[in-house]
């Protein structure tokens, strides 16, 4: 008959197993369910674009834009607070009008049903926490943060693709501008043909283009691409456009440079990651490599002496 501790040591093991298959396996899965999406999405684009097909929002989302619009109009948010909401939004390219409105309403949401939920739960589940309300208070702290961390992950996820694209987008503009392509309309053409690659960087390209247009001054036009999304790399790319402009200077050539330059600076920065890892190893090598090397070399030796105290 099996014993209960084999039994238990089996168990574990199979836990042990099931869960490194999961860290390995499960990022697997999503890269694969992420290129399909990229190409299922590559494959309906131009098909939506033509029908003009677009799915309108749900009535839970008109219900949180509404109660955000309330709290905005309300007065509760000082002028200073709903400008930081904006720019934050806007670097992380949520421009809409709507945008604003219904991140109020989904973290004023949270920020009273996850205390109401987490009460309720236990109560009803009769759960031994002492006091009651604590649950329910950091509940309340999650709701209320929640929000603010997915904001700043969609942030740094968009400005990291933006820069990752904005070499190959330079480069196509350097072939647009030898073509004979003006600036604006190489913007646009550039924002057209990333916009199924990249599309942090076709719409900051289309909205640079479209405000170049508008504006009065074409140099505010390309100084604002710094500004919107607090990235150097835009900031560099809108003042160099604005020189050429200013002072009649070739832009391919300004292009070219400022190209090889971002790449340079991107590999740098790799090289410091890849020069970081040594480090970064250290910790997993003492924890899991180190003992069962002093295992493997020591264990027969304890053994050994384990046997001769027990023998005498």
């Amino acid at each position: 008959m099996v014993s209960p501790a084999l039994l238990l040591q089996g168990a574990l093991a199979f836990a042990l197993l099931s869960l490194l298959s999961a860290v390995v396996l499960v990022p697997m899965v999503r890269r694969r369910e992420r290129v399909e999406t990229r190409i299922r999405s590559v494959a309906v684009a131009p098909i939506a674009r033509v029908t003009g097909a677009s799915a309108g929002p749900t009535v839970s989302w008109r219900l949180l834009r509404k109660l955000g619009s309330a709290v905005v109009a309300s007065g509760l948010l000082s002028k200073r607070s709903i400008d930081d909401l904006e720019n934050t939004m806007a670097a992380a390219g949520h421009r809409t009008a709507s945008t604003l409105p219904l991140f109020v309403g989904i973290k004023v949401t949270l920020l009273v049903g996850l205390p109401v939920l987490t009460w309720v739960g236990v109560e009803v589940f009769h759960v031994p926490i002492h006091p009651t309300i604590l649950p329910a208070v950091v509940a309340g702290v999650i709701g209320l943060l929640l929000p603010d961390m997915v904001i700043r992950r969609t942030r740094k996820r968009y400005l990291a693709l933006l820069e990752t694209g904005l070499p190959d987008a330079l480069d196509l503009l350097i072939i647009c501008s030898e073509a004979g392509l003006g600036l604006e309309a190489g913007l646009e053409r550039v924002a057209t043909e990333f916009g199924d690659g990249n599309v942090p960087t076709a719409t900051e390209l289309r909205t640079t283009a479209s405000e170049m247009k508008i504006l009065a001054d074409r140099r505010r036009a390309l100084t604002n691409m710094g500004s919107r999304t607090n990235l150097e790399a835009m900031a560099r790319l809108g003042g160099t456009l604005a020189q050429t402009i200013q002072y009649g200077t070739p832009i391919s050539q300004a292009l070219r440079v400022l190209a090889a330059e971002m790449r340079q600076t991107m590999l740098t920065r790799f090289e410091e990651r890849a020069a970081r890892l040594p480090v970064l190893l250290t910790v997993p090598m003492i924890v899991f490599i180190l003992p069962c090397i002093f295992l493997i070399v020591g264990g027969p030796a304890v053994v050994q002496v384990m046997d001769a105290v027990v023998q005498h």
